[in-house]
């Protein structure tokens, strides 16, 4: 499911007839995990070495067992049509235990530090309308395997980064210049 909006790590245009599609990496986050917490470092280390030839994208798995994931997840999109999506997403994971404590409350505060409009925010939490987006996210993601975060799916292989970070960012690499090295 292509990302309607902000989650890219630069730009796509698809108007470009030559332009070669770059592969995508597809994150599945939860945005009270701290596993996926964990996993910035390596998002951060990917798109510095891969920049523009590789399509980051974020997508949403809310875990039952996180109280605020859902609603997370929905401000995150709102992020994201406000152009901030992942600085938000950084922002809200690297302060996972406010998140445990301060709920929804916290997530629009994230939104005013960021700059963006914290009262579009809330009326976004209130009215549901990012609902549909962290749904489908959830369905597909549930459709091809994942069950926990962070899971990465990158070249149709999926990589369960819940169990373990170890080795993850190089497996991700490996694949990365292997579909690189099939498009030159």
């Amino acid at each position: 499911m292509p990302r309607a909006r902000g989650w890219e790590t630069v730009p796509m245009s698809d108007s470009s007839p030559d332009r070669t599609a770059v592969p995508v990496l597809d994150v599945w986050c939860e945005l009270q995990c701290t596993d996926c917490r964990s996993a910035l470092d390596d998002l951060r280390a990917l798109r510095a070495r891969y920049g523009d030839r590789l399509e980051l994208r974020l997508r949403h798995f809310p875990l039952e067992k996180h109280k605020h994931s859902f609603a997370a997840a929905q401000a995150a999109e709102e992020a994201a049509e406000q152009g901030q999506g992942w600085p938000y997403v950084e922002a809200v994971l690297g302060r996972v235990e406010e998140l445990d404590r301060g709920g929804e409350a916290f997530l629009i505060e994230v939104a005013r530090e960021l700059g963006l409009d914290a009262e579009e925010f809330d009326t976004a939490l209130i009215d549901g309308r990012h609902i549909l987006i962290v749904d489908a996210d959830q369905a597909e993601g549930k459709a091809i395997g994942v069950t926990g975060t962070p899971t990465y799916v990158i070249g149709g292989e999926r990589l369960d980064g819940g169990k373990s970070q170890e080795g993850l960012r190089e497996r991700v690499e490996e694949i990365a210049d292997r579909l690189l090295a099939e498009q030159a």
